[in-house]
């Protein structure tokens, strides 16, 4: 059993991050004066460089996320966001949606800084937004409906991930992975942990919860981690 979630009748935390990505996104433009961002002070100060956070900039880590570098990506995203969330919103609640979305976005980042080079930027949705897709294949799982439709879709993005130049491959990987990993502790992981007699609302929601949390702790623990050890490894090298 899993707790009853609060239920919306419209997905407004979707519209509500749709929102953030599109406000910020032209604020970089008008700093920028065009689709530069590299020109954009807030872009430059918020993008997700290894070397930068090692530095100790560690809030990249959860901002590059609301960052992009065009209008097509940032059209991309947004389409895929509503599309995904929509649903997944409604069907596991508000907060927990939120929940995953952050979980995501952050495995995103620590991928990144666990395995990416040191000189890229990086930055946009897609690792929240392939959270999203791992949580979709979580939902259709516990729902007992044939997931082929949903991985087919996964497989089919990461190989364009790999196909097309430019594109995070790792924060895709990461987002997916830690996406679909907060979602099954809010789903299945009551059931596994729980005695019989306790599967209650209230226990299983603190179950996922605590799954959510030791997931966020694992993501920021590997982008902070990963951080100062590729700084004193940068001072030692000179």
């Amino acid at each position: 059993m899993v707790a009853k979630p609060m239920v919306a009748s419209r997905p407004y935390a979707t519209y509500g991050l749709i929102a953030v990505n599109l406000v910020i996104f032209a604020f970089c433009a008008l700093q920028a004066r065009g689709f530069d961002m590299i020109r954009s002070q807030l872009f430059v100060d918020w993008a997700l460089v290894k070397p930068w956070v090692a530095d100790g900039e560690y809030w990249r880590l959860l901002t590059a996320g609301f960052l992009h570098f065009s209008v097509t990506h940032i059209a991309l995203n947004m389409i895929s966001l509503y599309i995904l969330g929509r649903d997944l919103e409604i069907a596991i609640g508000i907060p927990r949606y939120l929940g995953v979305y952050l979980t995501a976005l952050l495995g995103g980042s620590a991928a990144v800084m666990l395995l990416g080079s040191g000189t890229a930027i990086n930055a946009g949705a897609s690792g929240a937004i392939y959270g999203l897709m791992g949580a979709v294949l979580i939902v259709v799982l516990k729902a007992r409906v044939s997931p082929v439709p949903v991985i087919t879709i996964i497989v089919l993005n990461l190989v364009l991930s790999v196909t097309i130049p430019g594109i995070s491959l790792l924060a895709h990987v990461g987002g997916l992975v830690f996406g679909a990993a907060a979602t099954a502790g809010i789903l299945f992981l009551p059931q596994w942990v729980l005695p019989t007699g306790r599967r209650n609302p209230a226990a299983a929601s603190r179950v996922g919860w605590i799954a959510i949390g030791v997931l966020l702790i694992l993501a920021v623990a590997i982008g902070i981690g990963v951080g100062i050890s590729y700084g004193n490894t940068h001072v030692l090298v000179g």
